[in-house]
């Protein structure tokens, strides 16, 4: 007596999905019990085309061509629909690519300033109401006053500090670096003042020159800018690093 065979398949299949409105693939499960017209309903929440509107193309994992789905009353599954096949979609309609993605296209809403000031449903408004932000008054003027501390301690330690001063620099987080100073004064690169420093090491950023402007002469990655608080001059020998031993 002959053993039956019963082949059991899937009920749904993990399909890819293209089309010519969008240049995403989105990958979804769907029944193979479906119909080809249900099916397509289904697709106009994926890729927005009409269902009376599209063509179907169905390809293997391989993205060969297999065929057309074209009945539809025909089951989805009654066509060769396995896993990571891929079904593009054509839209007949006339909607041209990318139309569902390129923000260019989207009509944008602008309104001038001075009409945004005398909204009173505006972000701008919520934030003066609550004194968020630049509208707290008294935030504001503490954060400026501290601003201020800081940059007259930072003034006065510059000027405590003299080119040719042996220094450690402490910033935190980082190791303690030792070297010599080399330039204290403003730069063009940030605003307040800056103390350019030689270290004895390769421990820095640069040769003493950013952005084109030469402040000092160092050795490539031996130099670097510091704010003065960081900078602590004093009797700090250079030491030997054997740098020039073989």
């Amino acid at each position: 007596m002959e053993a039956s065979v019963t082949v059991i398949t899937n009920p749904t299949v993990s399909v890819r999905v293209t089309s010519t409105v969008s240049t995403f693939e989105s990958n979804r499960r769907f029944n193979r019990g479906i119909s080809i017209a249900e099916f397509k309903s289904k697709l106009e929440m994926i890729v927005g085309t009409p269902a009376a509107y599209m063509d179907l193309d169905l390809y293997n994992a391989s993205d060969k061509f297999l065929q057309k789905l074209e009945n539809n009353d025909a089951l989805l599954g009654s066509y060769p629909v396995d896993d990571d096949c891929r079904i593009h979609v054509t839209d007949s309609s006339g909607t041209q690519s990318g139309e569902f993605t390129d923000v260019s296209k989207v009509d944008k809403f602008e309104i001038s300033d001075d009409a945004y000031e005398k909204r009173s449903d505006s972000v701008r408004n919520f934030k003066k109401n609550m004194k968020l932000g630049r509208f707290n008054e008294e935030n504001m003027a503490m954060q400026e006053e501290t601003l201020a501390k800081k940059e007259e301690e930072e003034k006065a330690a510059a000027e405590a500090i003299a080119v040719g001063n042996r220094c450690k620099i402490q910033i935190v987080g980082q190791p303690t670096k030792i070297g010599t100073v080399m330039y204290v004064g403003t730069t063009d690169f940030k605003p307040g003042c800056w103390v350019g420093v030689k270290y004895d090491e390769p421990l820095g950023k640069n040769n003493g020159t950013v952005n084109g402007r030469q402040y000092f002469e160092c050795q490539p990655k031996y130099g670097a800018f510091v704010k003065p608080l960081s900078v602590c001059v004093g009797d700090f020998p250079e030491e030997d690093y054997g740098l020039d031993e073989m």
